[in-house]
């Protein structure tokens, strides 16, 4: 009965857990409404900013909003054009650059931007910051956040349903097929997942700077110095949350004229 009621939870979830994400067309797994992801969203933003030094009334703070600013239009611009214009009227915009020598930017869950200054060097340009920001604001827009809350959900009620199923065996058997579980639905499962949400913020964060005036053709050259950086060592592609170097670049390269094209379509930012 326990073995059934676990499944029966399973199933439901994967049934009723997928939702429609207007910007991608897709149906995802996501189970986590904005009404309640947000309000913890925003309230982690300002306890981040009470903690860390941001910077502002410099030109690169300066350079942050302005960037911040056009990549909201171009947003605001492409959501329309698909007629979702409701779609962000719970995102509260904001962009902060902070005072850290990590190369990093990240945006969380409605619209909550901080680009840290140690990737000012690495991005050089006004439109390198954009390839940054519009990467990390497609991730809000994708609600790559959401999704992979909803997926570790799942893993754990994967996780119990097989403890129920192998709970009659013995205690070694049992360890066995939890490390197995652990290992295949971590490498086989996780992993590639959270590269797909890497490879889908590429290819709308493209779109997003190209509506708002960015040449597209400029991200190429920002992933590179990035690849420069890395010096080409870090974990196999396999085992990382993120495509390797290579192979986002050659996506990013076949995405470009898409992006332009669909600029072309929607008009760009002036």
């Amino acid at each position: 009965m326990k073995k059934n009621l676990i499944a029966g939870i399973f199933t439901a979830v994967l049934v009723y857990g997928c939702a429609t994400n207007p910007i991608t067309g897709k149906q995802n797994l996501n189970f986590v409404s904005n009404s309640e992801l947000f309000p913890s969203s925003f309230q982690q933003y300002n306890q981040f900013l009470t903690e860390n030094k941001v910077i502002t009334g410099t030109a690169d703070a300066k350079l942050v909003e302005t960037v911040g600013y056009k990549i909201k239009l171009a947003a605001e611009k492409y959501l329309n054009y698909l007629g979702q214009t409701q779609y962000l009227k719970d995102y509260r915009w904001e962009y902060k650059l902070v005072d850290n020598k990590e190369v990093n930017a990240w945006c969380l869950p409605g619209g909550k931007i901080v680009v840290y200054s140690g990737i000012l060097p690495v991005t050089q340009n006004e439109s390198g910051l954009a390839t940054v920001m519009g990467h990390e604001v497609s991730h809000a827009l994708a609600n790559h956040g959401a999704q992979r809350m909803s997926a570790a959900q799942l893993q754990q009620i994967g996780g119990a349903a097989l403890s129920a199923a192998t709970s009659t065996k013995s205690a070694q058997t049992q360890e066995i097929f939890a490390q197995a579980y652990g290992i295949g639905s971590e490498v086989g499962v996780m992993l590639p997942f959270s590269r797909s949400n890497e490879s889908e913020a590429d290819k709308i964060g493209l779109t997003l700077m190209a509506i708002a005036g960015y040449n597209p053709d400029d991200a190429v050259a920002f992933w590179s110095r990035m690849a420069s950086k890395s010096g080409g060592s870090g974990t196999p592609e396999f085992m990382s949350t993120h495509p390797s170097d290579a192979t986002r670049i050659a996506n990013i390269k076949a995405l470009i004229p898409e992006a332009k094209a669909i600029a072309l379509k929607v008009g760009t930012i002036k």
